[in-house]
């Protein structure tokens, strides 16, 4: 998880100033570390997210000047994640990067998956990305051009065992990508993926980086050392600025190697 000990990332982008972006799960984890990024870099962000707690101290932590705008938003709820967006839009101006971080990796055996809990993980690990999109393209198209970031996962190109929806999910979003990427290329809208490998967040230590995991992540990783919020941030940031304008249709992978 980013605070406020973690390094930020050194890149200046200039084109960033000034710009709006909206960022989805970005109270903790990789959202925490994307909205302080963002936030040095004088962008105007606005970010959504379920906990409200921590969401709200984020935005204040980063206030007084320029404080990023929170909305407490269940992004399953596809009228609600339009009205966060709007609202974003209503106190920045045009939403010219969007970040479709929000996700949940709860684990989940195939036997035990019914309609109902596949249709609820699709809709916070997928379905959202999509309908993101829709509600800022008009922006961007009438801004010029703008950047998609949707988040996948290095997940199933490892196949990690014990949550394939999840898995088939964040495959899906290459898959979106790609098609966006046609859809509105000639508007200068540019949609890339960006795969993180196993960051470790304070979820991450919590739930699921066992004493045992160190082994198979030095084992795994071509590089040393653990990937972090930061290292996230830091090509979402080269996305988002103009420096990337003629990236797009692409998967950048942050994984020290592991793919």
């Amino acid at each position: 998880m980013t605070d406020s000990t973690s390094p930020s990332p050194s890149a200046r982008y200039p084109s960033l100033a000034g710009r709006t972006v909206f960022i989805s799960g970005g109270a903790t984890g990789i959202g925490e570390g994307l909205v302080r990024a963002f936030h040095a870099q004088g962008a105007r962000v606005g970010f959504c997210d379920l906990d409200v707690e921590a969401g709200q101290a984020l935005a204040a932590a980063l206030g007084p000047d320029n404080e990023p705008l929170f909305l407490a938003c269940d992004v399953t709820d596809v009228e609600a994640l339009r009205a966060a967006i709007a609202a974003v839009r209503a106190r920045f101006g045009p939403i010219r990067v969007l970040l479709n971080n929000a996700a949940n990796d709860q684990r989940h055996n195939l036997e035990d998956v019914t309609s109902e809990s596949f249709d609820r993980m699709a809709a916070v690990n997928f379905k959202h990305q999509f309908f993101a999109a829709q509600a800022v393209a008009e922006d961007m198209r009438a801004a010029g051009g703008g950047s998609i970031i949707n988040f996948g996962s290095v997940s199933w190109m490892i196949k990690g065992a014990g949550y394939p929806v999840y898995q088939a999910c964040k495959s899906a979003a290459r898959g979106l990508t790609r098609a966006l990427a046609r859809d509105l290329g000639k508007q200068n809208i540019r949609v890339n993926t960006l795969v993180p490998g196993w960051v470790m967040t304070e979820r991450q230590l919590k739930l699921w980086v066992k004493p045992e995991s160190h082994a198979e992540i030095d084992a795994a990783q071509c590089l040393p050392g653990r990937v972090m919020a930061e290292d996230i941030a830091s090509m979402a940031l080269f996305l988002a600025a103009d420096d990337s304008k003629m990236c797009t249709a692409q998967d950048y992978v942050v994984d020290a190697g592991w793919t």
